[in-house]
Protein backbone atom coordinates (compact mmCIF):
# COMPACT_ATOMS: atom_id res chain seq x y z
CA UNK A 1 0.00 0.00 0.00
CA UNK A 2 0.99 3.50 -0.91
CA UNK A 3 1.46 5.98 1.92
CA UNK A 4 -1.69 7.09 2.65
CA UNK A 5 -3.06 10.61 4.39
CA UNK A 6 -6.61 10.57 5.20
CA UNK A 7 -8.11 13.85 6.88
CA UNK A 8 -9.81 12.72 9.81
CA UNK A 9 -11.81 15.23 12.79
CA UNK A 10 -10.74 14.97 16.18
CA UNK A 11 -11.88 16.60 19.66
CA UNK A 12 -10.27 19.67 20.18
CA UNK A 13 -12.10 20.84 23.44
CA UNK A 14 -15.22 19.39 25.41
CA UNK A 15 -18.53 22.08 24.09
CA UNK A 16 -19.85 23.54 26.84
CA UNK A 17 -23.99 23.84 26.15
CA UNK A 18 -24.02 23.64 22.34
CA UNK A 19 -21.20 22.67 20.25
CA UNK A 20 -19.40 25.14 18.30
CA UNK A 21 -17.04 24.18 15.42
CA UNK A 22 -14.24 25.60 17.26
CA UNK A 23 -14.63 22.34 19.89
CA UNK A 24 -13.33 20.20 16.65
CA UNK A 25 -10.32 20.11 14.19
CA UNK A 26 -9.50 19.01 10.79
CA UNK A 27 -6.46 16.61 10.98
CA UNK A 28 -4.53 14.57 8.15
CA UNK A 29 -2.91 11.41 9.14
CA UNK A 30 -0.55 9.28 7.55
CA UNK A 31 -1.81 5.74 7.73
CA UNK A 32 0.49 3.02 8.35
CA UNK A 33 1.10 0.20 6.04
CA UNK A 34 -1.17 -2.72 5.54
CA UNK A 35 -0.37 -5.46 8.13
CA UNK A 36 -1.42 -9.33 7.14
CA UNK A 37 -5.29 -10.02 7.53
CA UNK A 38 -5.98 -6.13 7.98
CA UNK A 39 -8.21 -4.19 4.79
CA UNK A 40 -7.91 -0.50 3.47
CA UNK A 41 -11.56 0.94 4.19
CA UNK A 42 -12.59 4.05 1.89
CA UNK A 43 -15.90 5.98 4.01
CA UNK A 44 -17.96 6.77 1.44
CA UNK A 45 -20.53 7.96 3.97
CA UNK A 46 -20.81 8.68 8.16
CA UNK A 47 -23.42 8.89 10.50
CA UNK A 48 -23.54 12.02 13.00
CA UNK A 49 -26.21 10.99 15.68
CA UNK A 50 -27.40 12.40 19.20
CA UNK A 51 -26.20 10.62 21.16
CA UNK A 52 -22.32 11.46 20.79
CA UNK A 53 -23.45 14.96 22.26
CA UNK A 54 -22.90 12.51 25.03
CA UNK A 55 -19.31 11.26 24.56
CA UNK A 56 -17.88 14.64 24.42
CA UNK A 57 -18.39 14.61 28.15
CA UNK A 58 -15.59 13.62 30.53
CA UNK A 59 -17.81 10.92 32.38
CA UNK A 60 -19.19 7.23 32.85
CA UNK A 61 -21.43 6.16 30.54
CA UNK A 62 -22.48 3.02 28.55
CA UNK A 63 -19.89 3.99 26.15
CA UNK A 64 -16.47 5.70 26.63
CA UNK A 65 -15.95 9.25 25.96
CA UNK A 66 -14.47 10.29 23.64
CA UNK A 67 -10.56 11.90 24.29
CA UNK A 68 -9.53 15.52 23.54
CA UNK A 69 -6.79 15.78 20.79
CA UNK A 70 -8.12 11.88 19.56
CA UNK A 71 -10.26 11.28 16.10
CA UNK A 72 -14.44 10.53 16.82
CA UNK A 73 -15.45 7.74 15.69
CA UNK A 74 -19.31 6.46 15.16
CA UNK A 75 -21.15 4.68 12.52
CA UNK A 76 -19.99 4.72 8.43
CA UNK A 77 -20.44 3.13 5.23
CA UNK A 78 -17.85 2.52 2.72
CA UNK A 79 -15.85 0.24 0.49
CA UNK A 80 -12.87 -1.86 0.75
CA UNK A 81 -10.13 -0.71 -1.54
CA UNK A 82 -7.34 -2.98 -0.38
CA UNK A 83 -6.38 -6.06 1.62
CA UNK A 84 -3.70 -8.30 2.75
CA UNK A 85 -4.59 -11.72 2.93
CA UNK A 86 -7.63 -10.89 4.59
CA UNK A 87 -9.97 -13.99 3.26
CA UNK A 88 -13.42 -12.65 4.70
CA UNK A 89 -13.52 -9.39 2.23
CA UNK A 90 -12.24 -8.29 -1.13
CA UNK A 91 -11.65 -5.04 -3.01
CA UNK A 92 -14.66 -3.56 -4.20
CA UNK A 93 -16.63 -4.83 -0.88
CA UNK A 94 -19.07 -2.59 0.90
CA UNK A 95 -18.68 -3.00 4.23
CA UNK A 96 -20.00 -0.75 7.79
CA UNK A 97 -17.99 0.12 10.70
CA UNK A 98 -17.71 1.79 13.36
CA UNK A 99 -14.68 4.26 12.34
CA UNK A 100 -16.77 7.36 11.04
CA UNK A 101 -15.32 10.90 11.01
CA UNK A 102 -12.44 10.03 8.70
CA UNK A 103 -12.53 9.26 5.12
CA UNK A 104 -9.77 6.15 5.41
CA UNK A 105 -9.26 3.70 7.82
CA UNK A 106 -7.40 0.01 8.48
CA UNK A 107 -9.55 -2.57 10.32
CA UNK A 108 -8.57 -6.92 10.30
CA UNK A 109 -12.35 -7.10 9.68
CA UNK A 110 -13.48 -8.07 12.88
CA UNK A 111 -16.20 -5.43 13.40
CA UNK A 112 -16.72 -4.67 9.90
CA UNK A 113 -20.49 -6.23 8.74
CA UNK A 114 -20.89 -6.81 4.64
CA UNK A 115 -23.70 -4.52 3.16
CA UNK A 116 -25.52 -4.71 -0.28
CA UNK A 117 -25.87 -1.45 -1.96
CA UNK A 118 -28.37 -3.22 -4.52
CA UNK A 119 -30.85 -4.02 -1.66
CA UNK A 120 -30.92 -0.34 -0.61
CA UNK A 121 -29.02 2.64 -1.23
CA UNK A 122 -25.48 2.59 0.59
CA UNK A 123 -26.38 5.19 3.29
CA UNK A 124 -29.46 3.75 4.31
CA UNK A 125 -27.36 0.96 6.24
CA UNK A 126 -26.86 4.19 8.97
CA UNK A 127 -30.45 4.78 9.10
CA UNK A 128 -33.72 3.17 8.26
CA UNK A 129 -32.08 -0.43 8.15
CA UNK A 130 -29.46 0.80 10.59
CA UNK A 131 -29.32 1.65 14.03
CA UNK A 132 -31.71 4.25 14.05
CA UNK A 133 -34.31 2.08 11.91
CA UNK A 134 -33.23 -0.90 14.41
CA UNK A 135 -33.66 1.97 17.31
CA UNK A 136 -37.13 2.71 16.20
CA UNK A 137 -37.80 -1.38 16.30
CA UNK A 138 -37.15 -1.91 19.48
CA UNK A 139 -38.75 0.56 21.19
CA UNK A 140 -42.09 0.80 20.09
CA UNK A 141 -42.67 -3.19 19.82
CA UNK A 142 -40.40 -4.32 22.75
CA UNK A 143 -41.04 -1.09 24.51
CA UNK A 144 -44.12 0.84 23.83
CA UNK A 145 -46.16 -2.26 23.12
CA UNK A 146 -48.47 -0.98 20.91
CA UNK A 147 -51.64 -2.25 19.96
CA UNK A 148 -54.31 -1.82 17.32
CA UNK A 149 -56.30 1.57 18.05
CA UNK A 150 -54.28 3.40 20.51
CA UNK A 151 -52.84 6.43 20.10
CA UNK A 152 -48.79 6.88 19.65
CA UNK A 153 -47.48 9.99 20.53
CA UNK A 154 -43.72 10.60 18.60
CA UNK A 155 -41.39 13.72 19.39
CA UNK A 156 -39.25 14.61 17.17
CA UNK A 157 -41.42 12.67 14.33
CA UNK A 158 -39.40 13.73 11.73
CA UNK A 159 -36.23 12.53 12.43
CA UNK A 160 -33.98 9.32 11.68
CA UNK A 161 -35.73 7.43 14.54
CA UNK A 162 -39.26 9.13 15.08
CA UNK A 163 -40.14 8.88 11.53
CA UNK A 164 -39.72 5.16 11.06
CA UNK A 165 -42.04 4.94 14.33
CA UNK A 166 -44.48 6.59 13.28
CA UNK A 167 -44.62 4.33 10.26
CA UNK A 168 -43.94 1.16 11.99
CA UNK A 169 -47.21 2.44 14.64
CA UNK A 170 -49.27 3.04 11.78
CA UNK A 171 -48.38 -0.77 10.48
CA UNK A 172 -49.62 -1.63 14.03
CA UNK A 173 -52.73 0.08 13.27
CA UNK A 174 -52.51 2.63 15.89
CA UNK A 175 -53.37 6.53 15.48
CA UNK A 176 -50.24 8.30 15.70
CA UNK A 177 -49.85 11.95 16.51
CA UNK A 178 -46.23 14.06 16.36
CA UNK A 179 -44.45 16.59 16.71
CA UNK A 180 -41.56 18.09 14.57
CA UNK A 181 -39.91 21.54 14.52
CA UNK A 182 -40.79 23.25 10.72
CA UNK A 183 -44.08 22.91 8.26
CA UNK A 184 -42.05 20.82 5.58
CA UNK A 185 -41.29 18.06 8.04
CA UNK A 186 -45.37 18.18 9.00
CA UNK A 187 -45.80 18.28 5.24
CA UNK A 188 -43.43 15.25 4.75
CA UNK A 189 -45.04 13.82 8.27
CA UNK A 190 -48.72 13.74 6.96
CA UNK A 191 -48.48 12.93 3.28
CA UNK A 192 -45.48 10.48 3.32
CA UNK A 193 -45.50 8.99 6.65
CA UNK A 194 -49.26 8.89 6.82
CA UNK A 195 -49.31 10.28 10.43
CA UNK A 196 -52.82 11.45 11.75
CA UNK A 197 -51.81 14.76 13.06
CA UNK A 198 -48.74 16.14 13.36
CA UNK A 199 -47.70 19.99 15.06
CA UNK A 200 -44.85 22.32 14.97
CA UNK A 201 -44.30 22.63 18.74
CA UNK A 202 -41.91 26.38 17.83
CA UNK A 203 -45.77 27.70 17.17
CA UNK A 204 -47.58 26.75 20.40
CA UNK A 205 -47.76 28.67 23.09
CA UNK A 206 -48.90 25.41 25.01
CA UNK A 207 -47.48 22.41 24.49
CA UNK A 208 -50.05 20.86 27.14
CA UNK A 209 -52.89 22.23 25.17
CA UNK A 210 -51.73 21.47 21.37
CA UNK A 211 -51.20 18.00 22.78
CA UNK A 212 -55.04 17.12 24.17
CA UNK A 213 -56.20 18.77 20.67
CA UNK A 214 -54.53 16.25 18.69
CA UNK A 215 -54.93 13.67 21.46
CA UNK A 216 -58.36 14.03 23.04
CA UNK A 217 -58.93 10.24 23.74
CA UNK A 218 -55.34 10.72 25.12
CA UNK A 219 -52.16 8.72 24.99
CA UNK A 220 -51.34 5.38 25.07
CA UNK A 221 -47.63 5.12 24.20
CA UNK A 222 -44.98 7.98 24.47
CA UNK A 223 -42.17 7.49 22.24
CA UNK A 224 -39.79 10.00 23.59
CA UNK A 225 -36.91 11.35 21.89
CA UNK A 226 -36.87 15.16 23.11
CA UNK A 227 -37.48 15.13 26.86
CA UNK A 228 -38.37 18.31 28.79
CA UNK A 229 -41.26 20.30 28.22
CA UNK A 230 -42.55 17.29 25.39
CA UNK A 231 -42.06 14.60 28.23
CA UNK A 232 -44.20 16.96 30.56
CA UNK A 233 -46.93 17.22 28.26
CA UNK A 234 -47.01 14.29 27.41
CA UNK A 235 -47.48 13.03 30.87
CA UNK A 236 -50.53 15.30 31.44
CA UNK A 237 -52.25 12.90 28.73
CA UNK A 238 -51.13 9.85 29.31
CA UNK A 239 -54.07 7.15 29.57
CA UNK A 240 -53.59 4.80 32.97
CA UNK A 241 -51.31 1.72 31.96
CA UNK A 242 -49.77 3.65 28.96
CA UNK A 243 -46.14 3.14 28.07
CA UNK A 244 -43.18 5.36 27.60
CA UNK A 245 -40.22 4.16 25.48
CA UNK A 246 -36.97 6.55 26.72
CA UNK A 247 -35.19 6.78 23.52
CA UNK A 248 -33.44 10.15 23.74
CA UNK A 249 -33.84 13.77 25.09
CA UNK A 250 -32.03 16.00 22.82
CA UNK A 251 -33.13 18.76 24.53
CA UNK A 252 -31.25 18.19 27.62
CA UNK A 253 -28.18 17.02 25.84
CA UNK A 254 -26.14 20.37 26.36
CA UNK A 255 -27.77 22.05 29.32
CA UNK A 256 -28.42 20.89 32.95
CA UNK A 257 -32.26 20.87 33.82
CA UNK A 258 -34.35 19.74 36.05
CA UNK A 259 -36.67 16.59 35.22
CA UNK A 260 -40.45 16.96 34.45
CA UNK A 261 -42.34 18.89 37.76
CA UNK A 262 -45.48 16.10 37.02
CA UNK A 263 -43.25 13.12 37.07
CA UNK A 264 -45.55 11.86 39.79
CA UNK A 265 -48.78 11.33 36.69
CA UNK A 266 -46.15 8.14 36.54
CA UNK A 267 -47.56 6.89 39.78
CA UNK A 268 -51.28 7.91 39.58
CA UNK A 269 -51.22 6.73 36.15
CA UNK A 270 -49.78 3.50 36.50
CA UNK A 271 -47.75 4.16 33.65
CA UNK A 272 -44.44 2.18 32.19
CA UNK A 273 -41.45 4.40 31.54
CA UNK A 274 -38.54 2.40 30.42
CA UNK A 275 -34.67 3.89 29.27
CA UNK A 276 -33.47 1.37 26.78
CA UNK A 277 -29.68 1.51 24.53
CA UNK A 278 -29.89 -0.26 21.24
CA UNK A 279 -26.96 -2.50 21.66
CA UNK A 280 -28.76 -4.08 24.07
CA UNK A 281 -31.36 -5.30 21.84
CA UNK A 282 -28.81 -7.51 19.62
CA UNK A 283 -31.24 -10.74 19.42
CA UNK A 284 -33.90 -8.75 17.79
CA UNK A 285 -31.64 -7.79 14.52
CA UNK A 286 -32.69 -10.98 12.44
CA UNK A 287 -36.46 -9.83 13.16
CA UNK A 288 -35.77 -6.15 12.73
CA UNK A 289 -34.21 -7.21 9.15
CA UNK A 290 -36.77 -9.71 7.95
CA UNK A 291 -39.67 -7.40 9.00
CA UNK A 292 -38.05 -4.00 7.42
CA UNK A 293 -37.06 -6.05 4.31
CA UNK A 294 -41.17 -6.59 4.05
CA UNK A 295 -42.43 -3.51 5.04
CA UNK A 296 -39.85 -1.59 2.63
CA UNK A 297 -41.22 -4.21 -0.24
CA UNK A 298 -44.23 -3.29 0.33
CA UNK A 299 -43.94 0.51 0.33
CA UNK A 300 -44.95 0.67 3.64
CA UNK A 301 -41.54 2.39 5.02
CA UNK A 302 -40.35 5.55 3.31
CA UNK A 303 -37.03 7.92 4.62
CA UNK A 304 -35.77 11.49 3.78
CA UNK A 305 -32.01 12.36 4.79
CA UNK A 306 -29.93 15.48 4.89
CA UNK A 307 -27.07 14.77 3.57
CA UNK A 308 -23.83 17.31 3.83
CA UNK A 309 -20.61 16.96 1.85
CA UNK A 310 -17.14 16.82 2.87
CA UNK A 311 -15.17 15.59 6.17
CA UNK A 312 -14.16 19.17 7.01
CA UNK A 313 -18.17 19.92 7.45
CA UNK A 314 -18.90 17.15 9.95
CA UNK A 315 -18.66 19.37 12.62
CA UNK A 316 -21.90 21.23 11.37
CA UNK A 317 -23.60 18.55 10.59
CA UNK A 318 -23.86 17.08 13.85
CA UNK A 319 -24.60 20.43 15.46
CA UNK A 320 -27.31 20.78 13.09
CA UNK A 321 -29.05 17.87 14.97
CA UNK A 322 -29.66 20.20 17.42
CA UNK A 323 -30.81 23.29 16.18
CA UNK A 324 -33.39 21.17 13.63
CA UNK A 325 -31.45 21.38 10.57
CA UNK A 326 -32.17 17.58 9.18
CA UNK A 327 -35.07 16.47 7.74
CA UNK A 328 -34.87 12.52 8.36
CA UNK A 329 -31.17 10.90 8.89
CA UNK A 330 -28.28 13.39 8.86
CA UNK A 331 -25.41 12.25 6.89
CA UNK A 332 -22.29 13.21 5.74
CA UNK A 333 -20.66 12.50 2.30
CA UNK A 334 -17.17 11.92 2.59
CA UNK A 335 -14.39 12.92 -0.14
CA UNK A 336 -11.72 10.96 -1.43
CA UNK A 337 -7.77 11.02 0.30
CA UNK A 338 -4.49 11.89 -0.95
CA UNK A 339 -1.89 8.96 -1.99
CA UNK A 340 1.45 9.38 -2.33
Amino acid sequence: MATMVSREIQLKSRPVGLPREENFELVEVTLPPLQEGEVLVRNAFMSVDPYMRGRMYDRASYVPPFRIGASLDGGCVGQVVETAGNTDYRAGDYVSGRQGWREYYISDGAELTKVDPDLVPLQAYLGTVGMPGMTAYVGLLDIGKPKTGETVFVSAAAGAVGSIVCQIAKIKGCRVVGSAGSAAKLQWLREVAGVDAAFNYKEVTSLVDELGRHCPDGIDVYFENVGGDHLEAALEHMNPFGRIALCGMISQYNEAKPGPSNLSHAVRKRLTMQGFIVSDHADRLSAFHQDMQTWIQAGQIRWEETIVDGIENAPKAFIGLFTGDNMGKMLVRLHGASAS
